[in-house]
Formats: C-alpha cells, sequence, structure tokens
C-alpha cells in the first residue's frame, strides 16, 4: 500500500500559512562584522496580510486546485464517507491504486461503525475496492470482494467482470468461464468477455478434453428483469464511444472472414474451369474490398476465358492504378489487347513484364507470338489503332 495522501486544501486546521511579519517589525541581518546592509522600504502590515507600497494586499497565488469533485454526491452515503469513495475514485483514476484502496476500507469501515445498509453504495464500494486487489496482483482478496458485492447486488456487472478475471489469473478457468458467461447474459457488448470465453473455451478443452462441459459449475440463469434493467441503464459518452469502436471492429471482422471465405471459393472455382461463377464470386470481393488489387488481376483470368477482352484491360487498368509494377496485371492487359487485336499495346505491356523480370518464360513466349501477329497486320496493312 501506498503511504501517500492527498490532502484537500482547507483540512488540517487551515493549511499551510504564507510566512508573515508582525506589525512594525524589521527585517534584522549580520553581514561581516555586525554592518547593516541597506533596508528595504518596510511593508505595512494590517489584520496579518502584507500591503504593497501602492497600499493593496500582496497576494501569494499558488495554483488552484479543483477539489469539487470530493464533495460529489455519492448515492446515499453521509458526506463524510461519499469523500471517502470520492478521494478513491480519483487516485484508481491517476493509477495510485493503493491509495484508493485505502479510502474505499475507510469508507466501507465507516458505513459499519455509521449501521448504513445502502447495499448499492456497498456493492460499488467492494467493487471498487476489488478493482484496486486486481491491479495491484491480489486476486485473492478481489474474489472475496467481489463475492461480497454479488451478495449485495446479484447480477451486478462489473464485480462479475472483475471476479472472473481473477479467477483466469488465478487458473480457475472453469469458475472464470462461468463468471464470464454470466456477464454476457446480461450485456452481450462485454468484448472482454467474449474473448475470454474463446480463449478459455481451448484451454478447458485441452485440459477436460471433449466433456469439458460437464465439468462446468452450473452457469446461473440472469433474469430477464435484470437483464432490462441494465439495458435501460442511461449510458455514458464514453461507454457509448467503446461500443461503437467494439460494433466497428466486429463488423471490421466480419467483412474480413466473408471476404477471405469469397476469395477462397473464386480461386476453387477457377481451377475447376467456372470461370462464370468465379467472376462472381470475384466481383462480390471487390464490393467489401474495392482496393484489392489480387481481385481486380483474378477477375481479369474469368473475363479473358469467357471472351470478354475489353472488361479484362479494365480490371488490369484498375489493378495498375493499385500496384503500378504488377507482374500479372501487365501480363493479363497484354492478353486481353491480343484478344482485341491491339498487338502493338500488347508488346509493349509483354516488355514491361520482362523488364520487371526477365525470367518469365510465358511472357518471352507471348511475346514472340504478338511480334508475329504485329508483323503480319503489318503486312496486311492492317494496323490496329485503339481509338481514344
Amino acid at each position: 500500500m501506498g503511504n501517500t495522501q492527498e490532502k484537500p486544501p482547507g483540512s488540517g486546521g487551515g493549511g499551510t500559512r504564507p510566512h508573515q511579519a508582525t506589525a512594525g517589525s524589521k527585517t534584522r541581518s549580520r553581514v561581516g562584522d555586525g554592518v547593516k546592509p541597506p533596508s528595504a522600504p518596510e511593508k505595512r502590515v494590517a489584520n496579518g496580510s502584507q500591503r504593497s507600497p501602492a497600499g493593496g494586499p500582496e497576494k501569494h497565488e499558488s495554483p488552484a486546485v479543483d477539489t469539487s469533485y470530493l464533495d460529489a454526491p455519492a448515492g446515499a452515503l453521509p458526506p463524510h464517507l461519499a469523500r471517502l469513495k470520492n478521494e478513491g475514485n480519483h487516485l484508481f483514476k491517476h493509477g495510485q491504486f493503493g491509495d484508493a484502496l485505502e479510502k474505499y476500507s475507510k469508507a466501507i469501515d465507516g458505513c459499519a461503525e455509521a449501521g448504513i445498509d445502502s447495499p448499492e453504495d456497498l456493492c460499488i464500494l467492494h467493487s471498487n475496492r476489488a478493482a484496486c486487489y486486481l491491479k495491484d496482483g491480489n486476486s485473492s482478496d478481489c474474489i472475496l470482494d467481489c463475492t461480497k458485492a454479488l451478495e449485495l447486488q446479484p447480477f451486478s456487472l462489473k464485480p462479475l467482470l472483475r471476479r472472473a478475471m481473477a479467477y483466469e489469473s488465478l487458473e480457475r478457468y472453469r469458475k472464470a468461464y462461468v463468471d464470464y458467461k454470466t456477464v454476457l447474459q446480461i450485456d452481450t457488448g462485454v468484448q472482454a468477455a467474449h474473448d475470454s470465453v474463446h480463449r478459455i473455451t481451448k484451454m478447458l478443452i485441452e485440459q477436460d478434453g471433449p466433456e469439458w462441459r460437464d465439468k462446468l459449475p452450473e452457469i446461473p440463469a440472469v433474469p430477464l428483469s435484470v437483464q432490462q434493467q441494465h439495458r435501460e441503464k442511461p449510458v455514458s459518452a464514453e461507454v457509448a464511444q467503446a461500443r461503437a469502436a467494439r460494433a466497428a471492429q466486429e463488423e471490421a471482422r466480419r467483412k474480413e472472414s466473408r471476404f477471405a471465405l469469397l476469395k477462397q471459393e473464386g480461386n476453387d472455382l477457377v481451377k475447376r474451369s467456372h470461370f462464370l461463377e468465379a467472376l462472381d464470386k470475384y466481383t462480390e470481393c471487390l464490393a467489401i474490398k474495392p482496393d484489392e488489387c489480387a481481385v481486380f488481376t483474378n477477375r481479369a483470368i474469368c473475363f479473358l476465358k469467357l471472351n470478354r477482352f475489353e472488361e479484362a484491360k479494365q480490371d488490369c487498368d484498375a489493378a495498375l492504378q493499385l500496384e503500378p509494377s504488377n507482374k500479372k496485371a501487365f501480363y493479363r492487359r497484354a492478353l486481353a489487347y491480343k484478344g482485341l487485336q491491339d498487338y502493338l499495346s500488347a508488346s509493349s505491356d509483354l516488355q514491361e513484364v520482362l523488364q520487371l523480370d526477365p525470367n518469365v518464360r510465358e511472357a518471352e513466349q507471348e511475346l514472340e507470338v504478338v511480334t508475329s501477329l504485329l508483323r503480319q497486320s503489318l503486312m496486311d496493312g492492317a494496323v490496329h489503332t485503339p481509338r481514344v
């Protein structure tokens, strides 16, 4: 536990006072053999405060510290106990977990001494102290406080989540699993609980085998009234922002998973020469990720196989916009130009491929074919010039 405690200004008998001189006194100083230095103009003192030569009070100002949070109401707690709770919250927020724990403990003891029986306030105090224990690595005491909080307020979300984390840190995975699953009955949006359930499930399967569920303690059924009450609680801006961020992450994961599945299905269809069906899969991929270069080059293959050369060229153009040195895009665009009988452009793209990688044998062979076709078209006087 830390020993540093914050004392609000005004406590402890009026706080620190500035050095004050007595009216009519002079500052005496000895220098060397007793010669007094020239004295500064004497400042008049009235009622214990110094005045400047201009007649106004001379102020000794220090930066103002906002302590209004200490007097904020805290449920049904009387002011002196509410102040302890608010101090604990402030200390916890600033990472002073040991000092915060002391404040919460004093508030809990104070409730017992004053005979205060407010389950909601006591639940919060025990839950907050449990958070301090958890931060300090004291999982056993964290569990005790969370259990006490849950006796006071059954199915309270924070104590359940903190107890689950403490159980997990002690490798008591079955109990942790039960608490995390209970949390998710109350609020399905707690991403930490989802992640922990997935992680612990793998551990329990390794630990207990296929029958791992049979060895779990019973998972309590959360009453619908509790779920409804939780949903109706006003949501803070911070919580709303966190939920929006989690929702965005979940949507991104869903899209990524869908994209990977569609792309794999498209690749498998290409291998079986089902080019029309593969084209549809790649088109769906591009609806999810419109800047995925590999999908454009893959769809270009389908267009080439279906003799849809202009569309194949357009896909290769799009790929080269994204990756200007993409060999596959140059090569497949060359094939599209060849299908469009634009042999000069096809030759140019094939030379680009070989400049990027001289070892592409297919490009060498295709360049020979295109060069022959270009020569033949020149001899026939039918050079194809694409319209602009």
